[in-house]
């Protein structure tokens, strides 16, 4: 007697079954690769597309303009006369925005609403505004209207500052100011343009004190007022590219307003308050969520706004801000401000012309592009990627280099047929999958051989979206003679996992 198991049966059953079938009742099935890019996994937190866009414009003004400008102050009280808002001229965004197009910047912030709550367009919502001067020239006046525009047409990135702070409104701190007030004045701004780059969310956004327009004194919890998260969405969704800088939680402040950051700065922060103080500079590099900084720093020698005593700072010390800012992964933005007529004075013009300048003759060239490229390491392609090391000089900043998973040192060297003359190396991650990068060195050779380290005083540590390394070791006196260079190697000694960079430049 034959004994079937429990496995000859399945195996008969299947059988018969494929057997009945016809021949129509058969079809192939393509077996997918899982991973047909053979990409390399996020090494988290990441950021969103929209601080991608927002860190890519890198470079960017700050305009201070209202009322203060009229009162010699800095801060208002929200009690100002609207006559006092007195325009010698109608201003003039678009001469603003020129002139820092001109310094290299991609877009700038306009200030169109301070702590004094005085509104720099015919806004509904007060009238503690331009338009209820009785000065023609402020009559005239629209900033956010004028300044989209200007900004549209010279393809600048543009956004406003709008203080969450109102000391005119005699609703700010109850319940109808966020609501009624602020939120519709951000839906007005919405109207002039809602292809912002960012919202200037101020820290300085109320708590206990005097309030003009009431005439008392009130005490507000700033930090559950705005209900921020919630604030934050709205922005979104009227704005849907519009970061919200400092208390929105999408970008930090660098907190110096010197116009530098920590030579190690990491984009990632752990949540809190003390933590984000502490780290403002260097961020954390076990920090869990992506919180890149910004850096603002003045232009001239007084205050935020236009102050009759002010002068303006040297087109050299605006460079080295540059270096020490969007040369250690953060973002610049440079308060440039309008005067009485509305615009910049003419010095401040010039001064911006020869940053300009300074910035195509310095880091204008690049080296790279004509050197032979040749890493210790590079990942299998993919069916539609590529991670070559000519993908660092191709001008792709979707394309990069990369080495195998588990790789955390490796060397890109950058040879010429002829000794070039080299003071700045510019290294970008590709941070759309984290930032990785903790510790470099740098060096070069005259002859291909013998090799100098160079920079050795610079903090070799993170990269991040941009990192800028003056080759002799000074960011006040970095230009110098250079050096004589046939070869160029960047040595990776770590990384908190295999290293992506999509650009290397050398000037």
């Amino acid at each position: 007697m034959r004994i079937f198991t429990m496995k000859s049966m399945l195996s008969l059953t299947a059988a018969a079954f494929i057997l009945s079938a016809s021949a129509e009742e058969l079809t192939l099935v393509t077996q997918t690769v899982e991973y047909p890019d053979n990409e390399p996994a996020p090494c988290h937190p990441v950021p969103t597309p929209r601080q991608i866009k927002w860190q890519e414009t890198e470079f960017y003004a700050f305009f201070h303009y209202g009322m203060n400008t009229y009162t010699n102050l800095e801060w208002g009280m929200g009690n100002e006369n609207p006559n006092t808002f007195a325009p010698t001229e109608v201003p003039d965004p678009a001469q603003w925005l020129r002139a820092v197009k001109a310094a290299g910047m991609k877009g700038g912030i306009a200030v169109v609403k301070h702590h004094d709550g005085f509104c720099l367009w015919p806004t509904e919502t007060t009238t503690h505004r331009c338009t209820s001067s009785s000065n023609e020239n402020a009559k005239a006046t629209n900033i956010p209207r004028d300044f989209a525009k200007a900004a549209k047409e010279l393809g600048l990135k543009y956004g406003f500052y709008i203080s969450p702070w109102d000391r005119n409104s005699a609703f700010y701190g109850t319940d109808k100011y966020v609501k009624d007030v602020f939120m519709k004045q951000c839906d007005e701004l919405a109207q002039y343009g809602s292809d912002q780059f960012e919202m200037w969310f101020d820290g300085a956004n109320g708590g206990s004190g005097y309030y003009g327009g009431a005439n008392d004194t009130r005490s507000v919890d700033e930090s559950t007022y705005y209900d921020i998260p919630n604030l934050r969405d709205y922005v979104h969704s009227i704005a849907p590219d519009c970061l919200m800088w400092g208390v929105g939680g999408e970008a930090r402040w660098i907190g110096n307003e010197s116009g530098y950051a920590g030579e190690t700065n990491w984009a990632m922060m752990e949540r809190g308050a003390a933590s984000e103080i502490s780290n403002r500079e260097t961020g954390q590099e076990e920090g869990w969520i992506w919180l890149p900084g910004e850096s603002d720093a003045k232009a001239t020698s007084a205050g935020w706004f236009w102050h009759s005593n002010q002068t303006d700072l040297s087109a050299e010390r605006l460079f080295q801000m540059y270096l020490e800012t969007v040369g250690r992964n953060a973002t610049l933005i440079l308060n440039i401000p309008p005067d009485k007529s509305g615009k910049l004075p003419s010095s401040s013009v010039s001064v911006l012309e020869e940053l300009g300048n300074l910035l195509k003759t310095r880091l204008g060239t690049d080296l790279a592009s004509n050197a032979t490229v040749s890493v210790s390491e590079s990942r299998a392609n993919g069916a539609n990627r590529t991670y070559e090391a000519t993908n660092l000089t191709d001008g792709d900043i979707d394309s990069y280099w990369a080495p195998n998973d588990g790789t955390t040192s490796a060397t890109i060297t950058l040879t010429w047929d002829e000794p070039q003359t080299v003071r700045y190396v510019t290294m970008m991650e590709y941070i759309r999958k984290g930032q990785r990068v903790k510790s470099f060195k740098i060096e070069t050779s005259e002859d291909g051989s013998t090799w100098t380290p160079r920079a050795t005083s610079i903090a070799q540590t993170t990269m991040g979206y941009k990192r800028i390394i003056p080759l002799n070791g000074s960011t006040s006196n970095s230009y110098g003679t250079g050096f004589k260079a046939k070869a160029l190697r960047i040595t990776i000694n770590d990384s908190r996992a295999c290293p992506l960079l999509h650009t290397v430049s050398v000037y």
